[in-house]
């Protein structure tokens, strides 16, 4: 008897063993959100809850954010491994740090279209881009839509307007005062938050950047260049698992949702599920991105952002497209078979 005790023992030592090594040997990898735990983080903590990172041999960790400029400048300095970010804040960087040797890359696209939008009161009589002309627009000084309004502006023949800075927390609010006559955001974000003041989403003019002459791409996975030199195969199960995760969050936003209420136990529920959807069907599941495939881009559409931003970001050097996108560690076709069958 204390012979097959000592038996079982060991077995479940050895277990025991076997676990931690394999625990200890999943490779870490700090991931870094471009914002808070809204509805689209789902797309990176669920394959997080679920395992899927983890069965890849990967030990991640999401961590809230506070912009895609915070993002790149993390992953850029060695704090994050990886990171979630706008494509033109990521050209931006590029092209003004030349003497930067390891900078981060993008390695899938996400949002194939930028999220940004113009977004008015339909009271205000503003029903379209040129009535735009002569009016005073609100926004951060580092939101994307802001930054890239002169591109907008130029596709649909826009005069003037008048610029007013403030924090985040106060765009929409004065959208509805009054204060402003329209604002640029992310659609998913700044509608709902209209919404959460007041208006009714059939009330707001929304002028998409993508629907209206701007294609611009929005946020992708970024990744150091340490963890791309010195570990590919870590990127590229990153990526796969994410495709698997991305894939149900898309079948089921509502589900989806339980793992960013896990993370932040506050958020509203309904209202990020919204959100997620919206996301999902704005910049995730569009047309553009079914046409190129799921985390793919197109290198002539590519070429000309890179060209779009070097002009109205007047950067120091010239936005290369080459240096900042890396598609190899991209999953099989198959894999990137995500979108929801129509």
């Amino acid at each position: 008897m204390q012979t097959k005790r000592l038996f079982l023992q060991s077995v479940l030592a050895l277990g025991s063993f076997a676990s931690a090594t394999a625990a200890f040997a999943a490779t870490p990898i700090k991931f870094q959100l471009d914002w808070r735990f809204e509805g689209p983080a789902a797309l990176f903590l669920q394959p997080v809850a679920k395992g899927y990172f983890q069965a890849a041999g990967l030990n991640v960790t999401v961590d809230a954010g506070s912009g895609s400029g915070g993002a790149i400048q993390r992953v850029a300095s060695g704090s994050y491994d990886m990171g979630f970010a706008d494509l033109a804040a990521l050209m931006e960087f590029h092209a003004n740090n030349p003497e930067v040797k390891d900078k981060p890359v993008a390695v899938m696209m996400v949002y194939n279209n930028t999220p940004a939008s113009v977004m008015a009161l339909k009271k205000s009589a503003i029903a379209k881009p040129a009535d735009l002309t002569g009016k005073k627009l609100g926004a951060p000084v580092f939101d994307a839509g802001r930054r890239g309004f002169p591109l907008f502006a130029k596709a649909n023949k826009v005069g003037d307007v008048q610029w007013t800075t403030m924090d985040p927390p106060l765009r929409e609010t004065m959208l509805v005062r009054g204060d402003i006559d329209a604002i640029t955001g992310f659609t998913f974000t700044s509608l709902l938050n209209l919404e959460a003041r007041g208006v009714k989403a059939a009330d707001v003019a929304v002028m998409p950047f993508a629907d209206n002459g701007v294609k611009l791409y929005g946020n992708a996975i970024i990744a150091s260049a340490k963890l791309v030199r010195e570990n590919p195969e870590a990127v590229r199960a990153f990526l796969k698992a994410f495709s698997k995760g991305a894939k149900e969050v898309m079948a089921n936003p509502g589900a989806a949702i339980a793992y960013v209420k896990e993370r932040d136990g506050i958020v509203n529920t309904a209202l990020e599920t919204r959100r997620l959807q919206l996301a999902i069907d704005t910049v995730i599941n569009t047309a553009d991105a079914r046409g190129e495939g799921f985390g793919q881009v197109s290198s002539t559409r590519m070429a000309l952002m890179a060209s779009q931003i070097s002009d109205v970001y007047a950067t120091k050097t010239r936005v290369n497209p080459e240096t900042l996108w890396n598609g190899r560690f991209l999953p099989p076709v198959a894999d990137l078979d995500v979108f929801p069958k129509k």
